[in-house]
């Protein structure tokens, strides 16, 4: 692997330490959706709401999270990666406690709204850090193990999660992301350094930002690209706004063990981020990408299936645990093939791809919060739906990248 510089400014080589500096600037959305899950059907009676008044906090998270993104992007492209990030922490921690500390299920729902807003900042700036430094294949590899030292957050939340709101309430867990949201800001102050060099910086003007999101979006292969992945997405939040209710509420998971079988989704999610990134460099991001969308659709057929024949409980954990296992080979490949075609605007090709990928989610979070939440087959049959799109938008558009 070869570091590479961005002008005059040298970047340091990507080592230990700042892979897990970078996975825990990562891990900020997944800890404050994961470790909620489990509290979701306390917080419904705690503030006296129904489920789905519930799971729309969830989409509210990933709604300002959609848009974030289409801001904080050029604003990394325009000023820098580094203020940016620290200023997107800053006010996600701000959010954690105001959650922490509101008596509605109305203002809970605004005060995610603004966090998702304000966490966007560092979901695009690391993306367009990484890009900084590597070319593409580098950039499916280094982006697979970021996203696996990201993951090791994410496999403990819901269990923090489930015992936080058993022995503390579901307040408390909103301020452990209070705490790890400063944690994160020290971490970027003493250790990202600035990869965007003054010299390759483009001014913020609106015309030209509205003219860049319109030549991705015109271009097939780049709109391919970016609905592959964002349906992929999509069909992991179908699972995050129901799966708590369909484990617990509907197939009797204690809460305190929901954290279990949730990190099963995360072991698979381990094992494919290892296959990719040892084979992504041989075989090519296409490859692993078309690897990553068969598994997925695979699943995706066998979680129907499995809702048909009634396998129950462990019928569907296995299915979703191999639907979610795909993600990060998915998500990091059609982002190499993306960004290696728009190098020069990383940031915004990665906040409008982030846009996609989390506006969808809320769409399909939307749809499912409308479903009944006393049945399976909302969540497995949009599950299903996302995968081929997923699989279908690649092979029809993206595949010519």
């Amino acid at each position: 692997m070869t570091t590479q510089t961005a002008g005059t400014m040298s970047t340091p080589s990507l080592g230990f330490l700042l892979f897990l500096v970078l996975g825990a600037i990562g891990a900020l959305t997944p800890l404050a959706i994961d470790m909620y899950l489990p509290a979701m059907p306390a917080i419904a009676r705690d503030l006296g709401v129904s489920a789905g008044d519930v799971q729309f906090t969830m989409t509210a998270y990933t709604a300002g999270f959609a848009l974030g993104q289409l801001l904080h992007g050029p604003l990394a492209d325009s000023y820098g990666r580094r203020p940016i990030l620290m200023a997107g922490v800053f006010f996600f921690g701000i959010a954690a406690v105001m959650s922490a500390t509101t008596t509605g299920i109305d203002a809970l729902t605004y005060i995610r709204a603004a966090q998702g807003f304000a966490g966007a900042a560092a979901a695009v700036i690391i993306q367009a850090v990484v890009r900084d430094m590597f070319d593409r294949e580098d950039f499916a590899r280094t982006m697979s193990f970021i996203t696996l030292v990201m993951i090791v957050a994410p496999l403990l939340a819901p269990m923090i999660g489930g015992y936080l709101s058993l022995w503390f309430g579901w307040r408390s867990i909103f301020w452990v992301l209070a705490a790890f949201a400063a944690l994160v800001i020290t971490l970027v102050y003493f250790k990202i350094p600035e990869t965007l060099a003054p010299e390759n910086r483009q001014p913020l003007r609106l015309r030209t930002t509205l003219r860049n999101y319109a030549r991705l979006l015109s271009n097939p292969t780049a709109l391919g690209l970016m609905l592959s992945g964002a349906f992929s997405f999509s069909g992991m939040f179908v699972f995050l706004t129901a799966g708590s209710f369909v484990y617990i509420d509907i197939y009797g998971v204690p809460p305190e063990k929901f954290g279990y079988l949730f990190g099963l989704n995360i072991i698979a999610m381990i094992v494919m981020t290892s296959i990719n990134g040892r084979l992504v460099k041989r075989m090519g991001s296409h490859s692993m990408l078309r690897f990553g969308l068969a598994v997925q659709l695979f699943a995706g057929l066998g979680l129907f299936v499995t809702w048909l024949l009634d396998f129950g409980l462990w019928g569907t954990v296995t299915f979703v645990v191999l639907f979610i296992g795909t993600l990060s080979t998915i998500g990091s490949n059609t982002m190499a093939l993306l960004l290696s075609s728009y190098s020069s605007m990383a940031g915004t090709a990665s906040s409008l791809a982030g846009t996609l990928r989390f506006g969808m989610g809320s769409v399909m979070g939307v749809v499912v919060a409308f479903m009944p939440h006393s049945e399976v087959w909302p969540m497995v049959t949009v599950m299903t739906a996302c995968a081929i799109l997923s699989a279908g938008f690649y092979w029809i558009l993206g595949r010519k990248a």
